[in-house]
């Protein structure tokens, strides 16, 4: 875990607890790390995700369904989640076939292009604590 100060004092002490870099809030982990943030309410919240993520994929875990609403509109990334993991997203739990390539980005279009190809999609997924291992 790569914490802010204030996660580090709170955390200090514990095994895998180090302190964030700046560039660690912009770093997308392939494996077991993540960095932490804390925030005072859920529109710095927002505004550090939209600031610092991929934009492909984010979660709220919470009980209050205005907020998750709140969250999930407020979060600029392809899928927003409410009480789900983020590991769902795939093509083909999606329904969408079979991943023939994937990109972490929010925009999957290169080359020449025409209005069609500016449009994303933007996924509301809500679940009640849904895993995927």
């Amino acid at each position: 875990m790569y914490c802010d100060e204030r996660s580090y004092d709170a955390l200090c002490g514990k095994e895998n607890v180090f302190k964030a870099e700046n560039e660690d809030f912009y770093t997308e982990y392939g494996g077991p790390e993540i960095s932490v943030k804390t925030v005072d309410d859920l529109s710095e919240a927002i505004e550090h995700i939209n600031k610092c993520s991929t934009h492909h994929s984010e979660a709220i875990i919470t009980r209050n369904k205005e907020r998750a609403k709140t969250f999930m509109e407020g979060v600029d990334s392809a899928v927003v989640y409410e009480n789900a993991s983020t590991r769902f997203s795939d093509g083909f739990l999606f329904g969408l076939g079979a991943e023939i390539g994937i990109s972490t980005q929010k925009l999957h279009a290169r080359g020449p292009m025409g209005l069609e190809a500016l449009c994303t999609t933007k996924y509301f997924v809500s679940g009640n604590g849904a895993v995927r291992k």
